[in-house]
């Protein structure tokens, strides 16, 4: 196998994505006489962007399946796939195929008017839940705020709470995008930072603790909004039995259950949901990233009657979610999941890699956990940060990336090989032993 880099070769951090040569038409950013522009990208983007991201240093050029190639044509492992987007590999021959051929007949048309595609893919996402309706979006933090208004209402009107006072219960070190709404309800200082003031309505309890949700229930409680395994938090692994004491809990108390499967859903931790990993159905699930097959960002909020009723027309919209070239793709991406078995694939190759990452023995590790393939290595950081290793796995060529400073996430496509992930291993322990030794040294 290629692995990029010759034997024992490691290339300074971010040189491929530093070269000297910087030769532009002098009006873009395209190359003249195939001559890379890498640093005119990265220098452009660090003009004219709003710096809210800080991206590692490399500019990527191409991708095929588990693979992405820089300006250069340096190869580099994807360990991250876009949070969970990319779940079915970069450029998918099928998904491809089918968001071309849609794009070249009909894309986007509101949704004031039917179209061929969208009833078939609220169809399917009714089936692979086990809910009865579906309502579609766009980006994932979209998809919660429609479960927000929708828990909302279902207070409100079905549950019969006093007006404007229906509380939503969510745990501490969530991650359920970026909104106004969301930021406010976040246990993470900086996300919230300078953005107040917030929504009212929000109670946070800690995260595992299924007898903190039963004591936080009131008489106002609509919903409990949850991760089944937190995701930005740092690969946060629940108890076992967790989201089915919740589900029993909710349900006891007529409060609604709703999963957050944005990143765990797809098969990414070896079941289309999480959630069943304890053969829970929530009221409500709320999908996202890899239902757009690493393509176009596709989400929705798939539910019960009893959640579902409460929308009425006029109520909640958006312009392009369940476009005929969304739906389209999603349908594709929830083929290719299946009919290529990439669930069952998530399981074995999942517990494969973690049960390898538990081999590689360093006093720098504190913990490596996970469930398919959604594993965090957590790190000791009073003596390194997250970011070390994640450097330095740059320069080995693979792409990860880290959380709060402490853990670094490993979740690379589906389609992923042993062959690769073994590779992935070594490339990973020889990290660790560098770091060691280097820290031997400074003593």
């Amino acid at each position: 196998m290629d692995t990029r880099f010759p034997a024992g070769s490691v290339p300074v951090i971010g040189a491929s994505a530093q070269p000297t040569a910087k030769v532009t038409d002098g009006a873009s950013d395209r190359p003249v006489n195939g001559t890379s522009t890498v640093p005119t990208a990265i220098a452009r983007e660090r003009r004219y962007a709003a710096r809210n991201y800080d991206p590692l240093p490399v500019v990527l050029a191409h991708g095929d399946g588990c693979w992405l190639w820089d300006e250069h044509g340096r190869r580099y492992l994807d360990m991250m796939s876009a949070y969970s987007a990319v779940s079915h590999g970069h450029a998918h021959p099928r998904i491809v195929r089918a968001l071309v051929e849609q794009a070249q007949r009909l894309a986007v048309t509101s949704r004031v008017f039917h179209n061929e595609l969208l009833p078939a893919l609220l169809k399917r996402l009714t089936e692979v839940t086990g809910l009865e309706r579906a309502l579609p979006a766009n980006g994932g933090a979209e998809a919660v705020e429609t479960a927000l208004k929708a828990a909302r209402k279902w207070g409100h009107k079905i549950k019969g709470i006093p007006a404007d006072s229906a509380e939503v219960i969510v745990c501490a070190g969530n991650f359920h995008g970026r909104s106004i709404t969301i930021v406010g309800f976040s246990s993470e200082p900086q996300y919230r930072d300078g953005f107040g003031p917030f929504a009212p309505g929000f109670k946070s309890v800690p995260y595992g603790d299924a007898e903190a949700l039963a004591r936080a229930i009131g008489p106002n409680t609509a919903a409990f909004l949850v991760e089944p395994i937190q995701g930005e938090g740092g690969i946060i692994v629940p108890p076992a039995g967790y989201l089915a004491q919740c589900a029993r809990i909710c349900r006891d108390n007529n409060v609604l259950l709703i999963c957050d499967e944005i990143q765990t859903g797809m098969g990414r931790t070896g079941k289309f949901l999480a959630c069943e990993h304890e053969n829970v159905r929530p009221d409500g699930v709320i999908l996202g990233k890899a239902l757009g097959g690493g393509l176009l960002p596709v989400s929705a909020l798939v539910g019960t009657e009893d959640l579902m009723q409460v929308f009425t027309p006029g109520d909640h919209g958006s312009t392009f979610g369940g476009n005929p070239l969304a739906s389209a793709v999603a349908l594709t991406a929830l083929d290719v999941l299946f009919e290529e078995g990439l669930i069952a694939r998530a399981a074995e190759q999942g517990a494969y890699l973690l049960d390898r990452l538990h081999t590689v023995k360093s006093p720098l590790i504190k913990e490596v956990r996970g469930k398919g393939l959604f594993i965090g290595v957590e790190v000791d950081r009073d003596r390194i940060t997250a970011r070390d290793v994640v450097d330095r796995l740059l320069a080995r060529g693979i792409l990860s990336k880290d959380t709060h400073g402490t853990v670094v996430r490993f979740a690379p496509p589906l389609t992923i090989d042993r062959e690769t992930l073994d590779w992935a291993v070594e490339e990973v322990r020889a990290v660790f032993v560098e770091l060691g030794g280097g820290l031997r040294r400074a003593a």
